[in-house]
Formats: structure tokens, C-alpha cells, sequence
């Protein structure tokens, strides 16, 4: 996955250093209840907004079991994993500094909207899970309304909608 966050240029025509970017996925902390966050605010409106599908999806567990990490935990509304959408952010043509052996180079960038947790999803990452939209109206409203309208969507889902679902049907097939 792209990420959306990268290092901008240096202003008045100077050169960005060539340093790598970490990247962000997730985008949060979009407004604290009076003021618009600055970095997000610029990418939060209608054109840089989209959906992305899924039916199930993964959190890293840093957790032990039998002396190694216990790895990827996937999450889905059930084991018949139904289709899903994350409220994302998209932004195409950004140019930046991704990896020092390629330099400046110029690509479409998304990351997914983040909100605190629910009980599921806070057992595994305790910090933050991915807004997941499921009807069509919350949809609609994450696509083409005002910002101001759509930050209510910024929230988990019900305690005990999403399961912990068996990783081996998530991979895919080996070619």
C-alpha cells in the first residue's frame, strides 16, 4: 500500500534532501472538536476523498506465544466476510522522496482514516483502527459532503461487530 504522508519539497525552488519518508497509513487526529488539524486539513475535502474495499483486514499483534511474535490478526464482520469499505483519503501526482535509490519520483498515495478502537480491534491495536463505512448513506455522505458533516463518520464500530477470522483464507494463493 502507498501511504499518504511523505517528506514536501523545501520552498523557494530549494531541493528536498534525500532522505527516505516513513510513510503514514493512517490519518488521524483530523480535527480536535474546534480546530482542523493543518497537515490533514489540506487533503480532507470532497476531491481527495475515496473508498476502499475489503472484506477482511489485519492488525500486527506484538504479543508473544511460544517465544515469537504472534503476527497478523484479521478481522472481518464475519467468517463469510462480507464486502466493506474504509473511508479513505487519496492524493495522485505527489512527488517526493520515497527511498534514496530512487530519488525524486512522482505517484498516487492514499491512507485510510483512523478513529480509536473498538473492542475487537482495541484487544490487537490499542491505539487506532481504520473508519469503516457499511451503509450506503455513510458512504454517499463520506464522498460528497462538506467536511464539517462528514467528521462524525471519524468513530469505531459497536463493540462486538468484527471478529477475529482464520489468516490461512486471507493469503493469497501461491503462484
Amino acid at each position: 500500500m502507498r501511504n499518504l504522508m511523505t517528506r514536501e519539497r523545501a520552498e523557494g525552488g530549494g531541493r528536498a534532501p534525500l532522505t527516505p519518508d516513513s510513510g503514514t497509513t493512517n490519518v488521524r487526529n483530523i480535527f480536535n472538536g474546534t480546530r482542523w488539524n493543518a497537515h490533514w486539513n489540506r487533503w480532507i475535502g470532497v476531491e481527495n476523498r475515496c473508498v476502499v474495499p475489503f472484506t477482511s483486514f489485519s492488525e500486527f499483534d506484538n504479543t508473544f506465544e511460544d517465544g515469537k511474535k504472534k503476527g497478523d490478526t484479521w478481522f472481518a464482520f464475519d467468517e463469510s466476510r462480507p464486502l466493506a469499505f474504509f473511508a479513505g483519503i487519496w492524493v495522485k501526482d505527489w512527488t517526493s522522496v520515497r527511498k534514496v535509490r530512487t530519488g525524486l519520483e512522482t505517484t498516487d498515495l492514499f491512507g485510510f482514516l483512523t478513529c480509536e478502537p473498538n473492542d475487537v480491534g482495541g484487544s490487537i491495536h490499542m491505539k487506532a483502527m481504520p473508519v469503516i463505512l457499511i451503509k450506503p448513506d455513510e458512504i454517499e455522505l463520506w464522498l460528497t459532503a462538506p467536511k464539517e458533516e462528514t467528521i462524525k463518520l471519524q468513530r469505531p464500530l459497536p463493540d462486538g461487530v468484527l471478529v477475529a477470522v482464520n489468516a490461512k483464507q486471507d493469503r493469497p494463493p501461491r503462484a
